[in-house]
């Protein structure tokens, strides 16, 4: 099993906890507790993995034996080029991916390797026990009640 990284690439992951915002912002903002509850599940995900969000994405843009380059990835995933470039060179080094020059032009073609590709997949598992998780404690009901207004707050334009 491969062992991650707590950053990209030499810049540290930094997300922010419930606890580091502020409680007047949590008290009159809902947009606050959406982001706080949303902070809080991606940082025990990634304590569980050792995975951050952005290496997570990355794998998966490369799933199924998908074979990009790092501006294409970068654009895929709304990320900053240098961002991914970090973080690819990181996984590169750890054997989850492998890079080769494209046959034409400068762009550097990354795929996932086997271990990347059993790294993948057990962030799959533990994604999934998650959600079964919290499917487990809502109801039928109060899911479909959430998703519905997380799908209304997402189309609101500001």
């Amino acid at each position: 099993m491969a062992e991650a990284s707590r950053s990209d690439g030499d810049v540290p992951m930094k997300s922010i906890p419930r606890n580091e915002i502020h409680k007047d912002i949590l008290k009159h903002s809902v947009l606050a507790h959406i982001a706080a509850a949303y902070f809080a599940v991606g940082k025990k995900l990634e304590r569980k993995t050792q995975c951050s969000a952005t290496r997570g994405f990355i794998l998966s843009t490369l799933r199924g034996g998908a074979t990009l380059n790092q501006n294409q990835i970068a654009t895929l995933l709304d990320l900053d080029r240098t961002v991914v470039h970090r973080a690819i060179k990181t996984m590169a080094r750890e054997g989850l991916v492998s890079e080769r020059k494209a046959k034409s032009g400068r762009a550097i073609q990354v795929h996932l390797t086997a271990k990347g590709s059993k790294y993948r997949e057990r962030l799959i598992k533990v994604r999934v026990a998650a959600d079964e998780k919290v499917r487990r404690q809502m109801t039928s009901n109060e899911r479909a009640a959430l998703l519905r207004a997380l799908k209304r707050i997402a189309e609101l334009e500001f």
